[in-house]
C-alpha cells in the first residue's frame, strides 16, 4: 500500500508523534509511506530506520502543494486535523487542472484526534463542510472521540512500543511526580499543581517535574509559588522524548478532563509508570479496571492528591499497577495492531470508491 500522511504542522506534539509512530509501523509492515508535516528532526528520530519520506508541511499551502506532487502516486491519503482535510479538498479540486498522470486524488481517510466536531468560530460550519467533502472514511483514536465527533468513525486506538523490555522497580525510582503535556488551558496543568500541593509530598522531599511548554507557563510558575511548592516544582520545557523521565519518575499525573486518549498516559503504561488521571475522556479506556486509585473525579485536586499520597507510600502497589498497565498496553495498544486495523479502514475506503 502506498500511503501519504498529511498534517499541517511544523511542531512535534501528540498528533505528530501519532503520525510518526503509525508511519513507522506501516513502513515496517511493507507499506510505502510519505509523511507531510511535523518537525523534521524529532519526526526522523521517531521513525528511526524506517524508510519513510518526510516532506515539510508548515502551512496549508505547503500541504496542498505536497498533495499535488505526491498525491497522484498514493493509494490512500491519510489526513490528520481539519487543516489537512481542507488541504485535501483543495488539492483534489486543483489536481485535474494541474496534475500529470492520474488526475484524481486517492481516497482520503481522516483521523479525528480530538473529541469535538469540525470547525470553530463564525466560519466553523463553512470550514467543516470544506474539510469533510473529500473524506471517504474516518478513524477515531478512542470511543470517547468517536462519540463526540461529527460523522461515523471506526475506532483505531494508537499503539506504542517502548524502547526497553524492562523497567525499574519502584524502589529504584526517584521520588518524582511527572506531568508531560502542553501547557495550554484545556490541559489543566493548574489542577496538577493543586493536586501535588494537596498531596503533601513536597514536604516529604518529593518533586513535581513538568515537561512541556505553552502559553500558561508563566501563570503556572506563579501558581506554584502561591501554593508554596515552587522550590519542589521543575518546569523542564518542551522535550521531544520523555522516556528517560518516565524511567526515573515514580508516578505520573494526567489532569486533562477532555483527553481524546492520552498518548503520554499510553507511553507511561509502556514504561511501567503508574498514572493518576482524571476519570474522563480516553483515560477511562486506558486505565479503567486496573486499580481504583488511578482514576479520580476530574479537576478534584484533593482526590488526586490523596491518590498521589497513597501511591507514594505503597511501592508494592505501584509495582503491581505498573505490571498490569504494561500488560494491557502490550495486548491492546501495539503499533502493529494499529497498522493492521488502519489498513482495514484503507481497504474499505478503496472498495467504496
Amino acid at each position: 500500500m502506498r500511503v501519504l500522511h498529511a498534517v499541517r504542522s511544523d511542531g512535534f506534539a501528540g498528533v505528530e508523534r501519532h503520525v510518526a509512530r503509525l508511519a513507522r509501523a506501516q513502513a515496517e509492515q511493507g507499506d510505502q509511506v510519505v509523511v507531510v508535516g511535523g518537525d523534521a528532526a524529532p519526526m526522523a528520530r521517531t521513525l528511526g530506520a524506517a524508510p519513510v519520506r518526510l516532506v515539510p508541511g508548515a502551512t496549508t499551502r505547503a500541504v496542498v502543494l505536497a498533495l499535488l506532487r505526491f498525491g497522484p502516486e498514493a493509494d490512500v491519503v491519510h489526513v490528520h486535523m481539519t487543516a489537512a482535510e481542507v488541504a485535501a479538498t483543495v488539492a483534489a479540486t486543483l489536481l485535474p487542472l494541474v496534475g500529470a498522470g492520474r488526475r484524481r486524488l486517492a481516497p482520503v481517510v481522516a483521523t479525528r484526534h480530538f473529541a469535538r466536531p469540525r470547525g470553530t468560530g463564525r466560519l466553523g460550519p463553512v470550514v467543516a463542510a470544506v474539510a469533510r467533502r473529500r473524506v471517504s472514511a474516518q478513524i477515531a483514536i478512542s470511543t470517547y472521540v468517536a462519540d463526540a465527533v461529527d460523522g461515523p468513525s471506526v475506532v483505531v486506538r494508537p499503539g506504542f512500543e517502548s524502547a526497553s523490555t524492562t523497567f525499574p522497580r519502584s524502589d529504584e525510582r526517584d521520588p518524582v511526580v511527572l506531568v508531560a503535556q502542553r501547557l495550554e488551558p484545556e490541559k489543566r496543568t493548574d489542577a496538577a499543581l493543586c493536586a501535588f500541593h494537596a498531596s503533601g509530598l513536597a514536604a516529604q522531599g518529593w518533586r513535581l517535574d513538568v515537561a512541556g511548554d505553552g502559553s500558561e507557563r508563566g501563570a503556572l510558575v506563579d501558581l506554584a509559588e502561591e501554593l508554596d511548592v515552587g522550590t519542589s516544582v521543575r518546569f523542564l520545557g518542551r522535550l521531544d522524548d520523555v522516556d528517560a523521565l518516565m524511567g526515573r519518575a515514580s508516578v505520573m499525573l494526567a489532569p486533562c478532563p477532555v483527553e481524546g486518549l492520552g498518548l503520554s498516559v499510553l507511553e507511561a503504561m509502556a514504561n511501567g509508570l503508574p498514572v493518576v488521571a482524571a476519570d474522563a475522556g480516553g483515560h477511562v479506556e486506558l486505565l479503567g479496571g486496573i486499580d481504583d486509585v488511578l482514576l479520580n473525579p476530574p479537576l478534584d485536586a484533593a482526590a488526586a492528591g490523596r491518590a498521589l499520597a497513597v501511591l507514594a507510600h505503597a511501592p508494592g502497589r505501584r509495582d503491581a499497577i505498573a505490571a498490569a498497565a504494561r500488560s494491557r498496553q502490550e495486548d491492546r495498544f501495539s503499533p502493529s495492531a494499529q497498522a493492521i486495523a488502519t489498513d482495514r479502514v484503507y481497504r474499505a475506503a478503496l472498495g467504496s470508491t
